[in-house]
């Protein structure tokens, strides 16, 4: 159940998209340009956006660059999540993370089993931080782009979300333990 408190005012974040795939071009990218729509209807600021061939270094480096960059505060990718020897997303993720979101990964494969069954085991959705920075990675359809974002992220990526939620946890992202 998502709720929001109208009280609160609303805080755009700023969003970078990655598409990995190894044929999609930015004329073909419906899934993307899908995720696109969504992060700017949402009131949000689409920071970047880029597309990255399923090589794990290249996806390194890109998510290492965005995480460092101060004017991005989330990236979210499509793609690469499957299971096949090109899917790569996940493995890229782990060499950045320094912190998973697992309830990410697990309340999307909830979610999606509503819609497509059985079928949700293939997706290795997940999520986490580095950097102070959340990095969230999607199956690269338009069915998954829509469950992870209308199901999930723009709930969580809204300050307004009660009782908790994502944004209200950034300024926080950065402290270490005593």
């Amino acid at each position: 159940m998502s709720r929001l408190d109208h009280s609160i005012p609303f805080t755009p974040v700023r969003i970078a998209l990655l598409t990995v795939s190894d044929t999609r071009t930015a004329a073909n990218d419906t899934s993307g340009d899908l995720l696109a729509a969504r992060i700017e209807a949402a009131g949000h600021v689409l920071a970047d956006r880029a597309l990255e061939r399923d090589d794990v270094d290249a996806i390194v480096r890109r998510l290492s660059g965005w995480t460092r960059d101060t004017q991005i505060d989330v990236v979210i990718s499509t793609g690469g999540t499957g299971v096949t020897g090109r899917d790569v997303t996940p493995e890229a993720f782990e060499r950045v993370l320094e912190k998973r979101i697992e309830g990410f990964g697990e309340l999307f494969r909830m979610l999606s089993y509503a819609k497509i069954g059985t079928s949700t085991i293939q997706s290795r959705a997940l999520a986490g931080v580095c950097n102070g920075t959340y990095l969230f990675a999607l199956p690269g359809s338009r069915g998954a782009v829509c469950d992870g974002w209308d199901d999930i992220l723009v709930w969580q990526l809204d300050r307004r979300h009660v009782p908790c939620n994502f944004v209200e946890l950034m300024p926080r992202l950065k402290e270490t333990g005593l």
